[in-house]
């Protein structure tokens, strides 16, 4: 397995026990829809939650950038699909949780930081 996926596979553990930690109650798991790929979907309260779980080792890029407006455009077209085939009525929430750490590490050091409600849809423009 090449590294970049054994830390995304980390980083994704990482957050689904912060997740739960929280409340979220998770529904699924790596859901992919078309070309993307939902980390988590889950209910907090009354909204159904997208999650994007971004993972590095170092700080000296911040992993939230990797969260552009192209990734916003696939998430939340992804998001309409599930929501639309499903028949969901919660309020989507589209969260980002961002892990700095090292697998070869205790988890209980990595540095999460989580961005609650972190986007709003982009507007289609076809």
């Amino acid at each position: 397995m090449a590294e970049h996926n054994a830390l995304g596979e980390w980083g994704e553990r990482v957050a689904r026990e912060y997740l739960l930690r929280q409340g979220y109650a998770i529904g699924a798991e790596n859901t992919r829809i078309g070309k993307a790929e939902i980390d988590f979907i889950a209910i907090k309260d009354d909204r159904i939650v997208f999650v994007e779980v971004k993972t590095r080792t170092t700080d000296f890029v911040d992993p939230s950038e990797a969260v552009d407006l192209a990734k916003m455009r696939r998430l939340a077209r992804a998001a309409d699909t599930y929501i639309r085939s499903m028949n969901i009525l919660h309020e989507p929430q589209f969260d980002v949780i961002t892990i700095i750490g090292n697998p070869a590490a205790d988890p209980s050091t990595a540095v999460i930081e989580h961005y609650p409600d972190a986007f709003r849809p982009p507007l289609s423009t076809r």
